[in-house]
């Protein structure tokens, strides 16, 4: 058995491009859960458009500055990397197809902050990888938890819809984790570019089969909610995931987990001041349990990313 210490233990300093990078994702994904909720079209549907239209952009970028890396991927060296964009793609399908839905079903503030629960799952994945966990993560998942839980059944007192839509945007979040791992382990060996072009055009074939089996309706909506979608694809989509991604070549799954986080306050106080969603007091001792696990589990990630992952043979 051989052992390879793992791609996501980066010590250099960040660079600009990289932290302007973060800044414009964390801004841009903050608006994604308030223009869903918005939009008056089904859900399945706002997430096959958002990442058609954006794999529609990406391809002539792709096929023009990426082509020989694109036609390396199907041969044997790059077999391994185009399985991992592939695979990342239809994780985040089930993340888009969970999410989404998610936020039409319960609040933005509650959608958004147990679909954060995120670097969680992020830790039980590296634990399943062969690192082991520090105690303070442990407390830390514990903590997410018991708060993903007593904010949950808060919103028994408002409605089982809502209660339905928590429970979605907590699957949405190992789906989430589930890309971003598979991201990160694809990244080392594809650009940008090439990564998220494939990736989204998996999500966006996979989605597409889910509302056809499912009669969606994907036409016909009104022109605001064309620009609402639009609005997706270009803030959230092209500028938000797409700058995620540049920065898993440089930063970890995990620190990346840490800074969706941002999109809790941010996405709240605009669907506060756009939609008018005040979030219920009942909620708020659970989703602060929830930050603060999300938090610890953050802090002993540290110890974790730096351990050599066992290569099964």
């Amino acid at each position: 058995m051989c052992v390879r210490i793992a791609a996501v233990n980066r010590r250099e300093p960040l660079q600009t491009a990289t932290i302007a990078a973060i800044v414009v994702a964390v801004l841009a994904v903050s608006s994604s859960a308030p223009i869903i909720a918005f939009a008056a079209a089904p859900a399945l549907a706002i997430a096959f458009w958002r990442n058609a239209a954006a794999s529609v952009v990406l391809w002539p970028v792709a096929v023009t500055r990426r082509r020989d890396e694109l036609t390396g991927l199907a041969g044997t060296k790059g077999r391994s990397a185009l399985i991992g964009c592939v695979l990342a793609g239809c994780a985040l399908a089930a993340h888009f197809a969970t999410w989404v839905p998610s936020v039409k079903l319960t609040s933005v503030a509650d959608a958004v902050a147990l679909c954060a629960i995120q670097p969680v799952w992020q830790g039980l994945i590296a634990l399943r990888q062969g690192r082991t966990l520090p105690r303070v993560m442990w407390v830390g998942v514990g903590l997410a938890v018991a708060g993903a839980i007593v904010a949950t059944g808060a919103d028994f007192a408002v409605s089982h819809r809502a209660v339905i839509g928590d429970l979605l945007a907590i699957v949405g979040g190992m789906a989430a984790a589930v890309y971003t791992a598979f991201g990160e382990r694809a990244r080392v060996a594809t650009s940008t570019i090439t990564y998220t072009t494939i990736c989204y055009s998996v999500c966006a074939v996979l989605l597409l089969a889910v509302c056809l089996i499912g009669r969606v309706q994907l036409g016909g909506f009104d022109a605001g909610t064309w620009a609402a979608i639009a609005g997706l694809v270009i803030g959230a989509q092209l500028l938000g995931h797409s700058m995620f991604n540049y920065a898993l070549e440089h930063v970890s799954a995990t620190t990346v987990a840490v800074l969706i986080l941002l999109e809790i306050p941010g996405a709240g106080l605009l669907a506060w001041v756009w939609l008018g969603q005040t979030p219920d007091a009942s909620s708020i001792p659970g989703l602060l349990l929830l930050v603060s696990g999300v938090v610890t589990v953050l802090l002993g990630s540290r110890q974790v990313m730096a351990l050599p992952v066992a290569e099964e043979p």
